[in-house]
């Protein structure tokens, strides 16, 4: 984001988004405690007995930090050339999204809770501790979910698929005395079956019921393996092509970065294809 010219709005960019100075890395460490806090009272006033004891004290303690983020988020706005380029960002949004609960809940007071999605604000603890270098790890597993993302795409519809057929079946099978009285019910129930989650809410008491809900298991955890082996396949093949690179002509190094133009060995120009 573009860094104002002169004045206090430089200034104040300069503590707000950046965490080179000592003033921005003070900044950030106090904000970064203070959604910490936050959530952490959003948190306690969830439970009902630390409710009823301090729910005025907390209730307090979250206007509290919702002013401050809103006066964050203003001075965020006013800093900035491209305002529009700040608000739209991802973190433009999760600051907006961070504030506007405290007020929607003054109409709707259970949305206060949502106030949680604070916890996204905690990733700029990579800017400040210096860990931008995760960012390419980042980008690698992007890629390989990127790459994909067709054959999870078919993956899901085939398991829709057999969750609806297994689903009716049951239905016609066990019908409603056994619990399964619609079919979106027991389709609810196929897809419980079929990632081994067995919450047991539901259970065929027939014999035919049950041999297809064992068929359903077993199916289960076969295809419960499906999704990693290919995310695992994309990943590799990202990997390989991240490697594959000349070999260096004066001293036979192999596996450079893709974008390398000498070798990170003995320093040669690498010959490129």
């Amino acid at each position: 984001m573009k860094k104002p010219e002169e004045g206090w709005r430089r200034k104040l960019y300069t503590i707000i988004f950046e965490a080179d100075t000592p003033a921005g890395k003070l900044f950030d460490v106090v904000l970064i405690a203070s959604i910490i806090l936050s959530v952490l009272a959003v948190m306690l006033d969830s439970v009902q007995s630390i409710r009823q004891d301090y729910g005025s004290h907390l209730y307090i303690v979250e206007w509290f930090f919702t002013i401050l983020f809103t006066i964050e988020y203003v001075l965020r706005i006013a800093c900035v050339d491209n305002k529009r380029g700040y608000i739209f960002s991802f973190f433009g949004i999760v600051d907006f999204l961070a504030i506007i609960p405290t007020y929607i809940g003054l109409f709707l007071p259970a949305s206060r809770y949502l106030l949680v999605i604070r916890s996204l604000r905690i990733l700029r603890i990579f800017r400040v501790l210096k860990l931008v270098q995760y960012i390419n790890e980042a980008n690698f597993l992007k890629e390989a979910l990127k790459a994909s993302r067709r054959k999870i795409f078919v993956f899901l519809f085939a398991v829709m698929t057999l969750v609806v057929i297994a689903g009716s079946l049951l239905y016609v099978v066990e019908g409603a005395e056994n619990g399964f009285t619609s079919i979106p019910r027991s389709i609810y129930w196929a897809i419980v079956t079929l990632t081994t989650v067995g919450f047991g809410d539901i259970a065929p008491q027939t014999s035919l019921g049950q041999a297809l809900a064992s068929l359903i298991m077993i199916l289960g955890y076969g295809i419960i393996a499906v999704p990693t082996g290919i995310v695992s396949y994309e990943m590799s093949n990202t990997l390989k092509s991240q490697l594959i690179s000349p070999m260096c002509p004066s001293c036979g190094k192999e596996n450079h970065d893709v974008d390398a133009l000498y070798c990170n060995q003995c320093g040669s120009k690498l010959l490129k294809e």
